[in-house]
């Protein structure tokens, strides 16, 4: 049951920012895991211990690695995990909203007793944690500059399926033009230029279709991917991989570790220790959310996707609005394409999105069209397909088929409605047609 109040009085400034959603949703999907737990950790679980390593060996202060017994660790954590259950129970009687803290203290507690579980049962029970969190980051990094780009497009009003098109041009774009120029320092950042104009291009086609010509903004975006992998395809067979000395041999982006940060035990080689294009994702992160909920223009943008007949009421151009919108997602994820090329394999291979445009597409989805939840999102999907490698070499008896398909099976009951609200922007997908 849910419950939502607005003030149908206020501005549209008003009902944006003071709709209040109250789900009994959070609390089930919480009770569904412990269940899931209980039998998991305890019914079917191993007996045995799991060793986490919190160090690597060049990290200046060394942590010891901490072994976990399987039995006591699984009844701890079904236990924490049901307690957690019931706050959020009481939360929602007392009509208060379950905060995003509490789900991810859950998802905490339920993903250490999974990992002692499932190391417990393997032939080498040690999991390196710094490299198996750094890997997960380096993998959602492309998935966040997507997100972030659906995130806005859809506030604005437009829904973006063109999202794998968009990373895709970007990482051929930064190949080609970082391998022309070559140098170390200047290829690279002309290479990101270049991802961006490359994703703000298909984004004006997309625009130009779905806002200016009404065509149906799924079809359009789908016509698109189709076309930016055939022409990239196209592209390498005859011209990169020819000349891939000159065109696909791109500088890679160096490390640049931040003082001190970069030292902090566990999370700072996780963090701190990348290249300038995860630092500028932190920073559009923080940007795009900032920007979404206390600027003028964040006001805007929501105002269009959700009511563009009062926002044009009060003077507020709406095409104008999308389509620079749309062109402003489009150039962030044209730089998380580059991200393939210039930080990550390190020259350009047809079809290297793998996906990675639609699986942003759901993280947009799973964290209900906000900046932060959508990055938490994202790094969901890259942990799990980073977590497959790392238990397949440890021996783990786990299929790997399992731990990729669980970022999915997640998204899909999120869009079901199990992890509270899901509605999209209202106006999403819908051509304004001035009266």
């Amino acid at each position: 049951m849910t419950t939502v109040t607005t003030s149908p009085s206020a501005p549209v400034s008003a009902a944006l920012d003071k709709t209040v959603v109250v789900s009994w949703k959070a609390p089930i999907a919480f009770a569904v895991f412990t269940v899931l737990a209980a039998v998991l950790f305890l019914a079917a679980g191993s007996h045995g211990e799991a060793t986490f390593k919190l160090s690597q060996a060049n990290d200046v202060i060394q942590l010891p690695d901490v072994t976990l017994s399987s039995e006591v660790t699984s009844w701890v954590c079904v236990v924490l995990m049901a307690a957690i259950t019931v706050v959020s129970a009481l939360l929602v009687r007392a009509k208060r909203k379950v905060g995003i803290w509490l789900v991810v203290l859950f998802a905490a507690i339920f993903l250490i007793g999974f990992l002692t579980w499932a190391a417990a049962g393997s032939r080498t029970p040690v999991i390196p944690l710094p490299g198996l969190l750094a890997g997960a980051l380096s993998l959602s990094v492309p998935l966040i500059f997507g997100s972030l780009c659906g995130v806005i497009s859809e506030r604005v009003g437009v829904v973006n399926i063109a999202i794998e098109g968009q990373l895709l041009a970007g990482a051929f774009t930064s190949a080609v033009v970082a391998s022309a120029v070559g140098n170390a320092i200047m290829g690279p950042a002309l290479g990101m230029i270049a991802a961006s104009i490359s994703g703000v291009l298909v984004a004006f086609v997309l625009a130009a279709f779905s806002i200016k010509y009404y065509v149906d903004q799924v079809i359009v975006g789908v016509v698109l991917n189709v076309l930016v992998l055939g022409l990239t395809s196209f592209l390498f067979s005859q011209v990169l991989a020819p000349n891939a000395a000159v065109l696909n041999s791109p500088p890679r982006l160096e490390r640049l570790p931040i003082p001190l940060l970069s030292e902090i035990p566990l999370i700072g080689p996780m963090f701190f220790r990348q290249t300038i294009i995860v630092y500028l994702m932190y920073i559009a992160v923080a940007v795009v959310y900032i920007g979404l909920f206390h600027t003028r223009w964040g006001l805007r943008l929501r105002s269009v996707g959700e009511h563009p007949q009062a926002a044009d009421t009060v003077g507020i151009n709406v095409t104008g609005t999308r389509f620079w919108n749309v062109s402003l997602a489009g150039a962030i994820a044209g730089l998380g394409g580059a991200f393939f090329t210039l930080g990550s394999v390190g020259a350009f291979n047809k079809e290297m999105t793998a996906g990675a445009g639609f699986i942003a597409l759901a993280a947009v989805i799973f964290g209900q069209w906000d900046p932060i939840k959508a990055t938490l999102a994202a790094l969901l999907f890259g942990f799990a397909s980073n977590l497959q490698n790392t238990l397949g070499v440890i021996g783990s008896p786990v299929p790997s088929e399992f731990m990729l398909m669980l970022p999915y099976l997640i998204t899909i009951l999120a869009v079901a409605g199990f992890v509270g609200k899901v509605r999209g922007p209202a106006a999403a997908g819908k051509p304004y047609i001035k009266s």
